[in-house]
């Protein structure tokens, strides 16, 4: 049987992250919502996980800031980054 990628997704918006989770889900991903960077990065040191998902903009720590941290850890990992700010 062929493992499901896994997805760190780190979200504060507790609906959007809900509802990413369960779009993953329905596609065949495994995803972690982590509600803001801190927990995420808890979440990262303790999970093997295929690619990260992060919004900019969290509580407690940024998303970039916690890519900072996870490229420390892990300068393989595919990054993606979402965010609802405007130019």
């Amino acid at each position: 049987m062929e493992d499901k990628l896994k997805i760190l997704l780190c979200e504060d918006d507790e609906n959007l992250g809900m509802l990413l989770r369960e779009y993953l889900a329905a596609k065949g991903y495994e995803a972690e919502l982590c509600p803001d960077g801190e927990a995420g990065f808890k979440a990262f040191l303790k999970t093997k996980f295929d690619i990260c998902v992060l919004d900019v903009m969290m509580p407690k720590k940024d998303g970039f800031t916690l890519a900072q941290e996870i490229r420390s850890a892990n300068a393989e990992i595919p990054i993606i980054f979402l965010t609802a700010k405007t130019l």
